[in-house]
């Protein structure tokens, strides 16, 4: 395990570059403050560097809640903030001290969507882990298909494309009109659950008469994974302790 002045001192540190898309976003970005404590913390536990967009990330920020909340990206948050957006740290049921023979059960997940969809680091092969794609890859797990797609892009490349405005044309077809008046107002911890279902050819036949309850973003994604393994019997495993 790097010791956290191998993860921090290094030439060529992505934050200022980060910072600057976050700053040029394309799409409404909230950045919360990061707690210095939990950051080296998180940090020394993922072992990567600053010189990455996921290093530059989690070491300055406490998160982004991005196109008004719709999608949440994990960083390492004060104590108090008032999203009450949870950490990368607490989102993969880290340690509560730096343990170099721990590893996540097959990615890091590393956000999250109002839908219950989950974005994580592939963590080793297809034939290791079960999630498609290559080691570092990003996957998504997608509520309306009920399993994971590979994105065809590392996290620096996938954070750059969000902040880009990609979640628009990625989230086309999964939102309905006035969406936006209905997800600022949640929390970090709360997504909403649609009846009928996303993953139902009713939901797609009219997904503006659908109707949504707000639920703990928990029992949200526990109702994904369960529900996979009743239609087709694939456990799509962890999707992040939220």
């Amino acid at each position: 395990m790097r010791e956290l002045s191998e993860l921090t001192e290094v030439d060529e540190p992505a934050w200022p570059l980060l910072e600057q898309e976050l700053r040029a976003a394309k799409v409404p970005v909230r950045v919360l403050d990061a707690d210095p404590g939990q950051a080296a913390a998180t940090l020394l536990q993922t072992q990567v560097t600053v010189r990455s967009f996921l290093g530059a990330f989690l070491f300055h920020t406490g998160g982004a809640l991005v196109d008004d909340g719709w999608l949440r990206v994990y960083g390492s948050p004060a104590a108090h903030n008032d999203r009450r957006l949870p950490g990368l740290a607490r989102i993969n049921g880290y340690p509560e001290e730096p343990d170099p023979a721990w590893r996540p059960a097959a990615g890091l997940v590393v956000a999250h969507d109002v839908l219950g969809g989950a974005f994580a680091i592939q963590g080793g092969t297809e034939e290791e882990t079960g999630l498609p794609g290559r080691p570092g890859e990003m996957v998504y797990f997608a509520p309306d298909s009920l399993r994971w797609d590979a994105i065809g892009a590392g996290y620096g490349a996938w954070l750059s494309w969000v902040l880009a405005g990609g979640v628009e044309e990625f989230y086309e077809g999964l939102r309905w009109p006035g969406w936006r008046e209905e997800v600022p107002g949640l929390t970090g911890g709360e997504g909403l659950s649609l009846y009928p279902p996303l993953w139902s050819a009713e939901a797609h036949q009219d997904l503006a008469g659908t109707s949504r309850a707000v639920v703990p973003l928990g029992q949200l994604l526990g109702l994904g994974r369960e529900t996979a393994l009743q239609l087709d019997g694939t456990d799509p495993g962890f999707l992040g302790d939220v």
